[in-house]
């Protein structure tokens, strides 16, 4: 259920309906080939959420669109907030979910740029003790994109941003925004890094993809999409239950901040 379609009463009969889960959907705004809707991280994102929360009901917040995307400033559209910002905004968003009794957060990250922002962000949150749990489900583990069904029917490779996997999941859920006719570019990458590729480096995606685009979309079908979504939707489900029933996690954080304030008295075996 979606937290700004409930009346004010109606929510708080949610919270306990869902027992304190909340998920929250994170995407950016951004460039995706010349064909995609910038907003494409964002509808992904808001529509697994929403399949999940179906399965297995949950409160799903409101439409997110602030993620790490700071190679993507150079493209018309993009929307980059300051790292710091970007780190405070969500921390007291989440403080704010939990402050109206959700304090089970399951972040859903729909944006590749995120995968080093949002664990980052998770384990940032043993600083200060915190009334709420953020959990992050690896998204290798709810992606179909290993498993014999995708292989058996995929024609790419190498996909990537806009490229069959995304256009599919569009072309599924929201078909009248894309420009499936407006491909431009090749979305093979540029080797301009040379031995420097083997190393992290800020600007390595723009090195390769500086028109942000980065696979093949032209092989994307509805059907694609559909298998994707729901195979996805179906595995999340059963990670939001496993969240439900959970209470090693707050046990366990409980117990380290009670550590962490006053680590002298903190056992030497625990």
């Amino acid at each position: 259920m979606r937290w700004e379609n409930l009346t004010a009463p109606d929510f708080v009969q949610a919270v306990r309906d869902v027992q304190g889960v909340c998920l929250l959907p994170i995407g950016v705004i951004e460039k995706h080939g010349e064909h995609l809707p910038m907003g494409t991280d964002y509808f992904r994102g808001q529509a697994l959420a929403d399949a999940v929360a179906q399965i297995e009901p949950a409160i799903v917040f409101p439409p997110y669109y602030f993620g790490q995307v700071q190679e993507a400033r150079h493209q018309p559209g993009a929307i980059a907030l300051s790292p710091q910002l970007l780190f405070n905004l969500l921390e007291e968003v989440c403080g704010e979910i939990a402050r109206n009794g959700l304090n089970k957060i399951v972040i859903i990250s729909a944006h590749g740029g995120n995968r080093f922002f949002l664990p980052h962000f998770a384990r940032s949150m043993l600083y200060k003790r915190k009334d709420f749990i953020v959990y992050l489900p690896d998204t290798t583990i709810y992606r179909p994109y290993k498993t014999d069904e995708w292989k058996k029917i995929k024609q790419e490779e190498s996909d990537g941003h806009a490229g069959e996997v995304e256009s599919s999941e569009i072309l599924y859920i929201h078909p009248e925004l894309a420009k499936m006719d407006s491909f431009g570019g090749d979305g093979s990458a540029r080797p301009r890094l040379g031995a420097l590729s083997e190393m992290f480096t800020g600007i390595q995606w723009y090195a390769e993809y500086p028109d942000h685009y980065c696979g093949d979309g032209r092989t994307a079908t509805a059907e694609k999409g559909k298998f994707i979504m729901e195979w996805s939707s179906q595995r999340l489900a059963k990670l939001v239950r496993a969240v439900k029933a959970d209470n090693v996690l707050p046990k366990l954080a409980a117990e380290y901040y009670d550590q962490a304030e006053k680590p002298l008295d903190t056992p030497r075996k625990l």
